[in-house]
């Protein structure tokens, strides 16, 4: 009996302890297996916390329809985005994360826009800045061109114009050096004259000419031009014209330089003409070195105001070299600093004043002396850069593609859209988003151009690709806040003042409004304004102001966002788990 109970004592005991060792061995594996299992629901929750963000931000860049609020569901649990708008220009986003109750919670910021930075009241590219009768500025200046003044003409603030980039051979027909060939002109009415077409790699402003060539006899000087063209010939229509002195040619080739005695701008891939024109004589001509190793172009002979033919034997090419660059910088008949203190920096300053210094290298007519102690100033990019551009119109695109001409003659809200055509405006027009029309922009006297309330601080655009023209008495009006803008963007090449214009006898940009929130861009055309026509801030490769018109400077343009709209333009500035 006593043996039983011992046993079964001993027993009891060794189950006890066997359970106590089982016990501890299999907690262990349990607690594991619940981290393991927490675990993976917590990287569930943080991926989806992620995938509510990512889609957030996907939804707000690419103009999607979303909530202040958002809940994506998967099998595996959800995520809740929240979307809240910090100030006018930021976007906060909070997405939560909840696999089986395991929360994590990811957070992004979203700031509006790029940032386009105007250091200047006005800006003019390699063609400059013309002041007519009574014509200012009110601001600073800085100019890559000439600066020219009539009477009356003021800038409140400091002047900067820039020297041309230094002096270089664009375009050249030279090798081999000893020509295979020749062309021989002036001895005959069918081929008095010489012409070479050629095309530039860049766009510059002309400076001059070499000529390989060589003279038989005493001939007398000939006119060298640069000229358009016209179906495959020259025309008659004179961009630059220098003279072929004819005592610096001799008997055996050898290269003479032609200065051309006004600079203009001539743009990259555009067939012009180099033509040299003089008298006849059978016995007093010239002889110009040729061969048929230039791939851009064509020699003809003729007469300039007549008829041109093909070289003998057909396809010859002059020997010839193009300078562009290498022009001094210059300001004449300016009042500048009128509003306080202002100084003038440029190499040649004549006819003019300042109230503050003159510095230059050489000079007449002003009221002071030059300072020559500080070096001429360098040329300055512009603002605006073709890759923003780009990515604007890209924004334009998300709206769509409107084919045809569109006209807004009551109330009308655009943005973003592309018009394949022109877009005039007469009525009320809502800019709700980036309009992109590749044609002309008109907008009527009269009409109302605004930006819509959701612009908040930030900045909208139309650019067009033709031509934009302001009548009389438009309203612009901003978004309702302080700070926030309308630019007119054209990326036009048109300038009224050069012969076969494509616009005809406009400007890329035609002011001829007042208008304290608008910007106007044109910087590979020109901008003219007229009839009172003031802006806030201008830009263009030339700027052109009437009589009595004046551009303001606006304090706060020295940084401006430009935004596709409320929805568009967003660019990622923050990104980071909070919990």
């Amino acid at each position: 009996m006593q043996s039983g109970l011992v046993m079964l004592l001993a027993v009891i005991f060794f189950v006890s302890i066997s359970s106590a060792v089982g016990i501890g061995l299999i907690a262990p594996v349990v607690r594991e297996y619940r981290n393991t299992s927490d675990s993976v629901l917590s990287k569930k929750s943080y991926f989806l916390a992620e995938s509510g963000v990512e889609d957030a931000v996907y939804r707000i860049k690419h103009n999607k329809q979303i909530d202040s609020s958002e809940t994506i569901t998967t099998a595996d649990g959800e995520a809740t985005t929240a979307i809240t708008s910090v100030g006018s220009n930021q976007k906060q986003i909070v997405s939560l994360g909840d696999s089986y109750e395991k929360n994590r919670r990811v957070s992004t910021t979203l700031t509006t826009g790029a940032g386009v930075v105007f250091k200047y009241g006005t800006q003019g590219g390699e063609l400059g800045v013309e002041f007519k009768n009574n014509a200012g500025l009110y601001g600073s200046l800085y100019s890559n061109g000439p600066i020219i003044g009539a009477n009356g003409a003021f800038i409140t603030g400091d002047v900067f114009v820039a020297n041309a980039p230094a002096l270089a051979a664009d375009q050249t027909n030279d090798t081999p050096s000893t020509p295979t060939d020749s062309i021989v002109f002036g001895n005959a009415n069918s081929t008095q004259d010489v012409a070479q077409s050629f095309q530039l790699s860049t766009t510059g402003l002309v400076n001059k000419v070499d000529l390989y060539i060589k003279k038989t006899s005493t001939p007398s000087n000939a006119t060298v031009r640069i000229v358009t063209n016209s179906g495959s010939s020259p025309s008659t229509t004179t961009l630059a014209s220098g003279t072929l002195n004819a005592t610096l040619v001799t008997g055996s080739y050898g290269w003479v330089s032609v200065p051309f005695t006004a600079n203009p701008q001539l743009l990259s891939g555009t067939t012009y003409w180099l033509v040299i024109d003089g008298a006849t004589s059978a016995t007093k001509y010239y002889t110009l070195g040729a061969n048929t190793g230039y791939a851009n172009g064509q020699a003809k002979i003729g007469a300039y105001s007549g008829t041109w033919n093909n070289t003998t034997p057909t396809g010859l090419d002059g020997y010839f070299k193009v300078y562009l660059g290498g022009i001094n910088s210059y300001i004449n008949n300016m009042d500048i600093g009128t509003g306080g203190t202002g100084s003038a920096h440029a190499n040649t300053i004549t006819n003019s004043t300042a109230t503050g210094d003159l510095y230059c290298q050489t000079g007449n007519g002003n009221d002071q002396a030059c300072d020559t102690s500080q070096a001429d100033p360098t040329a300055e990019s512009l603002p605006v850069s073709d890759a923003n551009i780009a990515e604007w119109k890209d924004d334009a695109l998300l709206g769509g593609v409107t084919t045809g001409d569109v006209t807004v003659s009551g109330i009308s809200t655009l943005g973003p859209r592309k018009i394949v055509g022109n877009l005039t405006v007469s009525g009320t027009l809502t800019l709700s988003d980036t309009l992109w029309v590749t044609g002309d922009l008109i907008i009527s006297g009269n009409a109302i151009v605004k930006l819509n309330s959701s612009y908040g601080t930030t900045s909208g655009l139309i650019i067009a690709d033709g031509y934009i023209s302001l009548g009389n008495n438009i309203v612009f009006q901003d978004s309702g806040t302080a700070g926030s803008y309308i630019m007119l963007l054209s990326t036009s090449t048109c300038d009224a003042d050069t012969p076969g214009n494509p616009c005809g006898a406009l400007d890329a940009i035609s002011v001829n409004n007042n208008s304290d929130i608008v910007i106007a861009n044109a910087q590979k055309g020109t901008v003219s304004f007229s009839n009172n026509a003031s802006v806030k801030e201008v830009v263009g490769n030339k700027i052109k102001l009437q009589n009595n018109s004046t551009v303001t400077y606006g304090s706060g343009l020295i940084n401006v966002d430009f935004t596709s709209g409320p929805s568009g333009g967003w660019m990622v500035s923050g990104w980071k788990e909070t919990e």
